[in-house]
C-alpha cells in the first residue's frame, strides 16, 4: 500500500464504543502492532480519542492512514435527538413515510403502536413534478415552487433536508435540482437526495433512508469534521477513512455526506476481523460474537464471507425505520457488561437494555455508578481481579459492587448478593444467545454446526456459557479480543457498492443488457478508487442480484460469479438462486422461473494486510511462569466457589492446553473456562475451546 504522503508509516484504527474506545495501531515499516484503551467521553468523543491514542503512546504526526468507526449515527437515530429536518417528496405522496408498509406484528395487541418517523408531518412538503416508473417525465419540476419551499424551510431554521422523488433511482434529474435550489436558498444547510444513497424500487424504504441520513447528517458530518481539524492540529499527515456498515472503507468526505453508511461500522469491523481469523486458519464457517461495555452484536461467516444484507431495521420489527443500503448482517441485544440489573414488577429481574456506559459506568468503576451491572456480577464472582483490571491501570472497587449488589437485588430478593450476580450473568447469557440465533437459526442455519469467533472485552467472559446455551460446540477466542472491532478495521479494504432495479425474467433477459448495466456499475468503482488518496494493492470486483421466483414480493441476494455471464449460463444461476432459497426459508422450486430484481456490484480496491505472526512453540503444558495466580471463582455447575489457576495469556504457547475451570487473563479482557472446557492455544495464539457437557 501507498499513500500520497509517504512520510507516515503508521496505519491508525479507532472505535468509539458506548463504554470504551479501542485503538489498534500497525507499523507498515515494522509490521508490529500496538493497542491502546481509554473511557469514551461522551458528548466530546475526541477527547476519548485522544487519551486512547496517549494511552498508546501513539503520535498521529508518524500516521499515514487514519481509520474510524463509531456509534455515533446509530446512536443519534435511536436517542432520537438528530437535527431538525425537512422532507422535500413527490406532490400527492407527503405521508407514504407516515403510512410505511402497514406491518402489524402483534395482530391482537390492543396497545399497538406503530414506527414513529423521524421528521413531523409539519415539516413534510410536496414538490410539483412525477416521474413515471421508467424514468420519463410526466409532470416538468415546478422549480419556482421550490424555491419558495426553499425559503420557507430557511425561515423554519431547519438544519436539514431530505428529497424524495418517486421513480428517482430511474431518474435522478429532478432530485438533482431540487437539491441544488435548496443549497443555493440556504447555504450550509444539510441537503441529501434518496438516488445518492439508493438506487434501488421501494419508496418508502428510499424515503426512510434519505430522511434518517438527513436526520444524522449534521451531528455527524459535525463530529467528522471536529475529529479532522484535531488531527491536523496534532499534525496528521496522512489520510482519513471512515469504516461503512459493509466493513469498507470510504473517504471522509464521502462519509460526511453519506453519515447512514456508518450505522454499524464499528460491529462490521469486528466481523471482517473474524473473518481475517477464519481465512487464516481454514475455517469456512463461523459467528462473530462482539460483547462490548453497551451491547452485544452477532454477524455470520458463511463459506469464508460475511452474511450481508440490502436494508436493515433500526429499532426492531415493530417499530423499525428500515434503512436502505447494504451493510453486513448484523443482530444487536441491549446486553453488555454495562448493562444495568434491576427490579421490575413482582420483583422480576430484568438486565439491560440501559446502560451504565462509561459515565457513570458500573458500580465497581468508582465513578458515581449506583446500578448494579454485569461487570458487577462479575468482579463478584471472581471472574474479573479487582487489582488487575486493564492490566491494573484501573482499580475496582469490589466491596462497592457487593454493597450495591445487596441493596438493590439481593435484599429485595432475599438472597446473598452472589446468587443475585449468578442470576444476572444467567438472564444475560440467555439474552445475548438470541442475537446469535437471529443470525443463524432465523437464517435457516444450525448455530451447533458454526465455531463461534467470541471477542469485545466482555465476551471472553461469556463465551463459553453462550456456547452451551446455543448447543455451540466450539469456541475461538482472538487475538486481541478487548480491542478486535479496532483492529478489524486493519483489515479493512475500500468498498464501493452499487445497485439497479431491473424486474426482468431471467429466461427472457438480454445478457448483453444486464452486462452493460453490470459493466457501468464496475466503471464507477474503478473510478471511485482512482479518485482515492490510497492506491489499493489490487482491485476485486464481486457481482451480485436480487432474485425471486415469479408471482413473489421479496428477494434475495445471490452472489453470481462472473463465469457465469461469460458463459451466458441461466441455468447456473438459476441453480444458485434455489439452493440460497433453500437455506433462507427451507424450500425451494427449482421449477419455477425467477425474476431478475435487482442488480447488484461491489467494488473492492484491496489493501495489504496485517502480519501475523506465529507464537512461540511449547508443550502440552503451559509454562510455569504464565501462571499468575490461583482464586476462587465461581461456577454455577459447582454450586460453590472453586480454586482457579488465573493465567497470562501472553506467556502462553503455541501447543498449550488448560483444562477447566481456569481463567486467562490479557490487558482488556478475561477469558472463563468453565469447568468441562478443554482450550487449546493454536500456531497464532487463539485461544480454541471445546466446549464441555457440564452446565
Amino acid at each position: 500500500m501507498t499513500t500520497e504522503n509517504t512520510a507516515g508509516h503508521l496505519r491508525i484504527a479507532v472505535d468509539i464504543g458506548g463504554t470504551f474506545t479501542d485503538l489498534a495501531i500497525l507499523n507498515e515499516k515494522t509490521g508490529e502492532l500496538s493497542f491502546g484503551k481509554a473511557l469514551s467521553t461522551h458528548g466530546q468523543l475526541v477527547n476519548g480519542i485522544q487519551n486512547t491514542l496517549d494511552s498508546a503512546g501513539a503520535h498521529v504526526e508518524d500516521g499515514g492512514l487514519f481509520l474510524h468507526g463509531s456509534t455515533i449515527a446509530i446512536n443519534t437515530l435511536l436517542e432520537r435527538n438528530g437535527a431538525k429536518t425537512a422532507l422535500l417528496i413527490t406532490q400527492g405522496f407527503r405521508d407514504i413515510y407516515e403510512i410505511g408498509r402497514v406491518n402489524r406484528p402483534d395482530a391482537y395487541n390492543l396497545f399497538f403502536s406503530k414506527h414513529e418517523p423521524l421528521i413531523r408531518r409539519s415539516l413534510r412538503f410536496e414538490v410539483p413534478e412525477r416521474l413515471l416508473a421508467d424514468g420519463t417525465v410526466y409532470r416538468p419540476l415546478d422549480e419556482d415552487a421550490v424555491r419558495a419551499l426553499a425559503r420557507q424551510l430557511k425561515d423554519e431554521g431547519v438544519d436539514a433536508v431530505a428529497v424524495l422523488l418517486l421513480h428517482s433511482y430511474r431518474n435522478p434529474a429532478h432530485e438533482i435540482r431540487v437539491r441544488d435550489i435548496v443549497r443555493e436558498e440556504i447555504p450550509g444547510v444539510f441537503v441529501t437526495a434518496s438516488h445518492e444513497l439508493s438506487q434501488e424500487y421501494r419508496e418508502f424504504e428510499r424515503v426512510s433512508t434519505v430522511a434518517a441520513n438527513a436526520y444524522v447528517g449534521p451531528r455527524v458530518s459535525a463530529y467528522l469534521g471536529e475529529l479532522e481539524e484535531h488531527l491536523d492540529q496534532q499534525g496528521f499527515p496522512g489520510d482519513f477513512y471512515a469504516v461503512q456498515s459493509t466493513g469498507g472503507l470510504f473517504p471522509l468526505d464521502h462519509a460526511r455526506r453519506e453519515c447512514v453508511r456508518m450505522l454499524e461500522s464499528g460491529p462490521a469491523a469486528g466481523v471482517i476481523g473474524a473473518q481475517a481469523i477464519c481465512a487464516q486458519l481454514g475455517l469456512g464457517d463461523a459467528i462473530a460474537f462482539d460483547m462490548g461495555g453497551t451491547t452485544a452484536k452477532a454477524g455470520v461467516i458463511n463459506d469464508g464471507k460475511p452474511l450481508t444484507s440490502s436494508s436493515a431495521l433500526i429499532g426492531g420489527y415493530e417499530k423499525a425505520l428500515p434503512i436502505q443500503i447494504p451493510m453486513i448482517d448484523i443482530f444487536e441485544v441491549g446486553t453488555g457488561g454495562g448493562s444495568i440489573a434491576r427490579l421490575e414488577v413482582g420483583n422480576a429481574l430484568r438486565v439491560g437494555p440501559q446502560s451504565a456506559g462509561s459515565i457513570p459506568g458500573p458500580v465497581c468503576y468508582q465513578r458515581g455508578g449506583t446500578e448494579p451491572t454485569v461487570t458487577d456480577a462479575n468482579l463478584l464472582l471472581g471472574r474479573l481481579d479487582e487489582h488487575n483490571f486493564l492490566g491494573g491501570e484501573m482499580l475496582l472497587d469490589k466491596d462497592r459492587a457487593y454493597r450495591a449488589m445487596q441493596t438493590k437485588i439481593g435484599d429485595p430478593l432475599d438472597i446473598d448478593p452472589v446468587r443475585a450476580a449468578d442470576g444476572i450473568l444467567r438472564i444475560a447469557v440467555t439474552s445475548m444467545s438470541h442475537a446469535v440465533k437471529a443470525v443463524t437459526t432465523e437464517r435457516g442455519l444450525d448455530a451447533g454446526s458454526f465455531t463461534m469467533v467470541v471477542y469485545g472485552g466482555a465476551g471472553p467472559l461469556h463465551a463459553s456459557a453462550i456456547a452451551r446455551e446455543l448447543g455451540i460446540r466450539k469456541v475461538l477466542i482472538p487475538f486481541a479480543p478487548g480491542y478486535f472491532s479496532a483492529y478489524g478495521m486493519l483489515f479493512s479494504d475500500l468498498r464501493y457498492d452499487y445497485v439497479r432495479s431491473v424486474f426482468r425474467k431471467l429466461d427472457d433477459v438480454s445478457f448483453e443488457e444486464i452486462e452493460a448495466i453490470y459493466a457501468g456499475m464496475e466503471a464507477e468503482g474503478r473510478a471511485a478508487l482512482a479518485q482515492s488518496a490510497v492506491a489499493p494493492e489490487s482491485i476485486v470486483i464481486e457481482r451480485a442480484a436480487d432474485m425471486r421466483y415469479v408471482g413473489q414480493e421479496h428477494a434475495v441476494a445471490v452472489d453470481l460469479p462472473t463465469e457465469f455471464f461469460e458463459r451466458q449460463d441461466r441455468g447456473a444461476i438459476k441453480q444458485r438462486f434455489d439452493a440460497v432459497h433453500n437455506v433462507r426459508y427451507g424450500t425451494s422450486a427449482p421449477g419455477e422461473p425467477a425474476d431478475l430484481v435487482s442488480l447488484r456490484v461491489t467494488v473492492l480496491g484491496v489493501m495489504r494486510k496485517p502480519p501475523r505472526h506465529a507464537v512461540e512453540e511449547g508443550s502440552a503444558v503451559p509454562p510455569d511462569e504464565a501462571l499468575r495466580a490461583r482464586k476462587d471463582v465461581y461456577f454455577r455447575s459447582a454450586a460453590g466457589f472453586v480454586a482457579t489457576p488465573v493465567y497470562k495469556r501472553h506467556l502462553l504457547r503455541s501447543g498449550n492446553r488448560i483444562t477447566g475451570p481456569a481463567l486467562v487473563e490479557e490487558h482488556a479482557s478475561t477469558t472463563v473456562v468453565q469447568p468441562g472446557d478443554e482450550v487449546l492455544v493454536d500456531a497464532f495464539g487463539n485461544l480454541q475451546i471445546s466446549i464441555g457437557s457440564e452446565l
